[in-house]
């Protein structure tokens, strides 16, 4: 087992309640699953994200922790959240890296694989 090993997992939801399709708002929810599948523990720093609508505009996000969090994960321990985009569009895509520091100072980055936000129904 790898000593700097962390899994990420992601669920998407369309939140028809919060978007504006009048307005070209769409909003969406997406729910992360980070575990430390590695032998040391390592804290979540921050986080880079890249936003892409259905027209190739690209939004990127820095900031520290995941929502207001900086968690630190045991091996075997894991941390979800959830968070939100809006797109001028009805489908786009997410992807991005966490970087982490373990708990013996070794720094790492985890990539975040691209995940797709869309309307339920609307892509084959």
């Amino acid at each position: 087992m790898a000593a700097y090993q962390i899994e990420v997992a992601v669920a998407t939801q369309y939140l028809a309640e919060q978007s504006d399709p009048d307005n070209g708002d769409y909003v969406f929810a997406y729910t992360i699953t980070i575990t430390n599948t590695g032998t040391v523990a390592a804290q979540l720093i921050s986080r880079h994200w890249v936003i892409t609508d259905a027209n190739n505009r690209v939004q990127e996000v820095k900031g520290l922790g995941v929502v207001g969090h900086q968690p630190l994960l045991q091996a075997e321990q894991g941390f979800e959240y959830s968070s939100g985009s809006s797109l001028k569009t009805q489908h786009g895509s997410m992807k991005g890296s966490y970087f982490f520091v373990a708990e013996d100072g070794h720094k790492f980055e985890v990539q975040i694989p691209e995940f797709v936000l869309s309307l339920p129904r609307t892509l084959h």
